[in-house]
């Protein structure tokens, strides 16, 4: 049996070719919103690059793997979004992808890493976007996040999206301008990608350090203590989830950098230094947000505090001020015969000028020493 025999063979009952035609018909189309495609599919976009340019018709998937595999120049690269175990089971046969890596595309909700299986390398990326908002609350969202899986072999390149976010539709358009760069093939692809991500998380980190320092200036305002604690609290959470995207990525990123890596050139191997790089700051930086957030609201829990002792001091002095009037006029009240001044005709405007002598001199040295 010919190769393409065997291809439509493994490719199942007529599953994959419906993909098939599905992506064959979208060939100029990405769509970022809604995430699902509206013709029933998850496929996004299927193209074929040889030397570095866009082949003008994809044609057949398994006919276009067969012919890159044949000419052994080239490769296809299928884009997929949130697909079904149903809609990825013909593709992940035509690819010969691992049961692992196609568990874990079709369920999401991976940490960051690097697999290869074979002759096909396994990489996941966590997509973090900034959340527009008009005002940060205690129950602001910041951050939404995503994943991208990407298979790449020696003659294609598979990728699958989930989430909101995170169309490779602009990428596309950025790599097709560049064909020296597309000719090194799907390794130049997976980078694209990484870079891709890794660039929008220092985007984030730029975007969220705005709100840090907007909730740093409020509280240290003059009312500073009055300030809901639960926007710092909602602030480090949000740079916990994003900490939980960046960190695991630090490893994977170091492999495709340092370590001789099958399927990825050493040429290659430079670009992803520099995506390494972009990693780090974006890692340093939010550990640096979370320190600064921590000292942030302890400031504010000082100024808390010390708010409430001013406002014990002023309850206090009022309270001394109000007693001497209370003691005075409580002795008076108990009503005995023999009691000093009680049948002089000024004994009364005497005893109120005590009274207000006694309450001007303890205002005054409240006054003072500042609890008033």
């Amino acid at each position: 049996m010919s190769m393409a025999g065997n291809l439509r063979k493994v490719a199942g009952l007529g599953g994959l070719r419906k993909v098939a035609r599905l992506a064959r018909r979208r060939t100029r189309v990405d769509l970022s919103h809604p995430a699902r495609s509206p013709l029933g599919s998850a496929v996004v976009n299927c193209v074929t690059y040889q030397g570095g340019v866009r082949v003008p018709d994809c044609g057949d998937l398994v006919e276009a793997v067969e012919r890159v595999r044949k000419s052994d120049d080239g490769f296809v690269w299928l884009g997929l979004s949130e697909p079904t175990q149903q809609e990825f089971a013909g593709i992940a046969e035509l690819f010969d992808l691992h049961p692992l890596a196609v568990e874990d595309t079709v369920k999401a909700h991976q940490r960051p890493k690097l697999e290869r299986y074979g002759d096909t390398l396994f990489a996941v990326f966590k997509t973090v976007y900034y959340v527009e908002h008009k005002e940060l609350t205690a129950t602001s969202e910041l951050v939404d996040t995503g994943e991208i899986m990407v298979f790449i072999g020696p003659h294609f390149v598979v990728t699958v999206r989930h989430g909101r976010h995170g169309s490779l539709g602009p990428l596309r358009e950025e790599l097709e301008a560049d064909p020296r760069q597309l000719a090194k093939g799907p390794a130049a692809v997976l980078h694209a990608i990484a870079d891709h991500v890794v660039d929008e998380y220092l985007n984030v980190t730029d975007a969220v350090q705005e709100d840090i320092d907007q909730v740093e200036t409020d509280v240290f305002t003059e009312n500073g203590a009055r300030l809901d604690p639960g926007r710092i609290y909602q602030l480090k959470r949000e740079l916990l989830e994003m900490k939980r995207a960046v960190a695991p990525l630090d490893r994977p990123i170091q492999e495709l950098a340092t370590r001789p890596t099958r399927g990825i050139a050493p040429e290659i191997q430079a670009y992803f230094r520099d995506v390494s790089d972009h990693l780090q700051r974006a890692t340093e930086q939010i550990a640096a947000f979370d320190e600064l957030l921590n000292s942030i609201l302890q400031a504010h829990l000082a100024q808390v505090s010390v708010a409430q002792n001013e406002d014990m001091r002023k309850i206090t002095a009022w309270a001394a001020l109000v007693a001497v009037p209370t003691m005075v006029t409580g002795m008076y009240g108990m009503n005995f015969d023999h009691m000093p001044e009680l049948h002089w005709r000024f004994g009364y405007p005497l005893v109120l000028i005590v009274i207000t002598a006694a309450c001007l001199a303890l205002y005054r040295g409240f006054k003072r020493n500042g609890w008033l």
